[in-house]
């Protein structure tokens, strides 16, 4: 089979690869699309290699169909359309997936759209429930609000009732997100996104759960504004790794400051959020009361292309490649 390479010149070749061999809990997916993340950039540098026991390609999240089963698979079947969750090696024709890794495709969304689910929906369940308690009626902040992440989490929080707040670079990217549903959208070249949560705190509104993929000196100063018992979690550093915390208020109003990421979960937890998302996000995205957001799709040929749309931050929303012909 094929599958997308690193060159010693840190280059995006198609290139002939081993064919994958299924263990006996392991299903072959023949992969139709594979859905970009910001790791992928990371791994493509050296700087956040694939999992041991995972292939060295890249790709976190691919949808497909069924090709063969492991004897001791139970849930699936050849032919079976499911979307999975990967430690690594969704660039590629063909991928063995766990069993309890795979979700099957939600009604009425084409295998271009599946690809765009796993991992960042996951991501963001995570974070907002799980990790941040959301509920009904309170006041989540997603900050940059046009990243394929937000492009998740913003319909997600809304969907459960939640109001949303987020930050973008400027009034033309709002303008862009402002599909996506957010209440209030911040452009942080103009206004001061620790001023505007300290209005909200005022309003009555205080954010309950932040899931910040920035972080840096924001978060320091925005932490005083939060609800009491609120849930700041970190999911990344893209705006700087260190902060000043007022450490008063966190013990006042007895906030939570908290670390999250999903790759280093266990497998098991792992499972465990996928089953959460067929429970209780697929049904959100089968009624249409949350939809997929793909900004692009291009062929998996053109995987350079398509790393370089999320380089320069062009993407309101998920970047798909196509590995084959599907709908």
């Amino acid at each position: 089979m094929k599958a997308i390479l690193v060159d010693g010149n840190k280059n995006l070749v198609w290139s002939e690869v081993a064919d994958p061999v299924i263990r006996p809990d392991e299903v072959l997916v023949k992969i139709h699309a594979a859905a970009l993340n910001r790791a992928d950039l990371l791994q493509r540098q050296g700087k956040y290699p694939s999992p041991a026991g995972c292939p060295e390609w890249m790709g976190l999240e691919v949808a497909g169909v069924i090709e063969a089963v492991g004897a001791e698979v139970t849930a699936w079947q050849v032919g079976d359309r499911v979307c999975a969750l990967l430690g690594g090696g969704g660039y590629a024709e063909y991928v063995a997936v766990k069993q309890d890794m795979l979700m099957p495709v939600p009604k009425g969304l084409s295998l271009v759209e599946a690809a765009a689910l796993p991992e960042a929906y996951a991501t963001s369940y995570l974070n907002l429930f799980i990790e941040g308690h959301l509920e009904a009626g309170q006041t989540a902040f997603i900050p940059a609000g046009a990243s394929g992440l937000a492009s998740v989490a913003i319909p997600m929080a809304k969907a459960f009732g939640a109001r949303v707040i987020t930050s973008v670079l400027s009034d033309e990217i709002a303008e862009k997100i402002r599909p996506l549903g957010a209440d209030v959208i911040i452009n942080s070249t103009t206004q001061c996104v620790e001023e505007i949560l300290k209005a909200e705190e005022e309003n009555g509104t205080p954010v309950s759960v932040s899931m910040d993929c920035l972080s840096g000196e924001t978060l320091g100063k925005s932490l005083p504004y939060m609800a009491r018992g609120g849930y700041w979690v970190v999911i990344s550093t893209l705006a700087g790794t260190e902060t000043t915390v007022p450490l008063r208020p966190l013990l006042t109003k007895g906030l939570h400051l908290v670390g999250s990421m999903l790759r280093n979960r266990t497998p098991a937890f792992k499972a465990y959020i996928l089953s959460e998302l067929v429970k209780n996000v697929w049904p959100k995205i089968e009624s249409g009361a949350i939809k997929p957001s793909i900004y692009r799709v291009l062929p998996i040929t053109e995987a350079e292309a398509a790393h370089g749309i999320l380089e320069r931050c062009e993407n309101v929303g998920k970047v798909v490649l196509r590995v084959c012909d599907t709908k």
